[in-house]
């Protein structure tokens, strides 16, 4: 056999050698992950329930899932060991945030309003422009009859819409 027919084989064998040992230590990873348990650390289990460790023995972990409720696990069910911010602010909504409190956005647009009189004066004094041209007073005549044709037929519109609905159940 030359070596030419041998290298598909000897390639194959070597992906398969890095693939489990890539496996091994994800498992060992895990495992040391779940031995190194404390109670009262978060954890998220496979099943994906958070809750807190109350005690921790060989095989198993006593957790605590809320008031009164406390459940019995296998080690292997953990699947994360959480840090205490992150379990914060997973199950209590707690958001431990180093920025500075001025950065916060308001919930109301107070603080978007200018409070300055001279402000007030100034947008008092201007009129507002919402794109509309100014038309002399002899063609203000005809404005409502030509607003007036589009608003009808949007009521219309409104109505087929509605009547089709209805014919429809």
């Amino acid at each position: 056999m030359s070596l030419v027919t041998l290298l598909p084989f000897i390639v194959l064998i070597g992906a398969m050698f890095l693939m489990t040992r890539s496996a091994k230590k994800k498992q060992q990873q895990a495992a040391n992950m779940r031995n190194e348990m404390q109670p009262g650390t978060g954890v998220r289990t496979i099943g994906g329930m958070y809750a807190t460790v109350k005690e921790v023995s060989d095989d198993t972990v006593l957790l605590d899932a809320g008031p009164g409720v406390e459940l019995l696990f296998a080690k292997n069910s953990i699947g994360a060991v959480l840090s205490d911010d992150e379990y914060n602010r997973i199950v209590h909504g707690i958001e431990h945030d180093l920025k500075s409190d001025a950065d916060v956005v308001p919930d109301d647009a107070s603080s978007l309003t200018e409070t300055d009189a001279s402000a007030d004066d100034a947008s008092d004094d201007k009129s507002v422009d919402l794109g509309k041209k100014a038309e002399p007073a002899d063609e203000t005549a005809d404005e409502p009859k030509a607003d007036a044709a589009p608003a009808e037929a949007k009521t219309d519109e409104q109505a087929k819409k509605s009547d089709g609905g209805s014919e429809a159940k």
